[in-house]
């Protein structure tokens, strides 16, 4: 379903450390898509929503939190995986917290049924939304997510 109020959003997709090597890593927890094919299926989905998204991946906390600095006034909102970032990094939870957008945070696995030190999120609590443990489909749920959130 298109945008229902012909607005035109703009998204910051960030991938966080090893997603680079997606279709080499467990397929249970990670699913079977590599991340040039996630990155296809997202963009198809924005189209589809009439949303444009600019998709990064960083193995690095440094570019994350640049591109997040960067793009606060140029995006309407950002779906982040900060991936193994997630359960330490006060320096990205701090550029969340300080960006004038939304965030949604989603990750591939489940983090909450996984190793304990997996099921802390230091950025969910400056985040409007956390999905997870649907594999790609985390990134599709997060897109009509702010699709919705933006137009009201």
């Amino acid at each position: 379903m298109k945008n229902p109020q012909n607005k035109h959003f703009k998204i910051l997709i960030i991938h966080g450390p090893n997603l680079n090597m997606l279709g080499h890593r467990d397929k249970a927890q990670y699913g079977t898509l590599t991340l040039d094919k996630l990155n296809k299926k997202i963009r198809c989905t924005a189209t589809d929503l009439d949303m444009d998204v600019s998709i990064y991946q960083y193995n690095s906390e440094e570019k994350i939190i640049q591109t997040l600095h960067r793009q606060r006034k140029v995006c309407d909102a950002v779906i982040i995986n900060p991936a193994a970032f997630t359960h330490y990094s006060y320096a990205i939870r701090d550029a969340i917290e300080l960006i004038p957008i939304p965030v949604v945070e989603v990750h591939l696995s489940n983090i909450y049924e996984r190793e304990n030190f997996r099921k802390i999120s230091v950025i969910k609590d400056v985040c409007i939304h956390q999905i997870y443990g649907k594999k790609e489909q985390s990134y599709i749920e997060a897109l009509f997510f702010l699709r919705d959130y933006l137009i009201k």
